[in-house]
């Protein structure tokens, strides 16, 4: 079960991070995202999906 539960962490990781190279933002916004949802784990990966992914274009411009 914990396998499970590691491998859909890595799956949910690598798509936020894959969406925030793909939105219309700076570089460095885009490095930043991905490095605190990279290092925040299971939080941020939910703060990503739930609240910051439709904010995120708004806040790096």
């Amino acid at each position: 079960m914990a396998t499970i539960i590691y491998i859909a962490g890595i799956v949910l990781a690598i798509l936020a991070v894959l969406d925030i190279f793909k939105k219309p933002i700076s570089t460095g916004g885009k490095i930043i995202s991905a490095i605190v949802v990279l290092l925040t784990s299971w939080i941020g990966i939910l703060v990503y999906f739930l609240y910051a992914k439709d904010k995120l274009t708004s806040w790096f411009k």
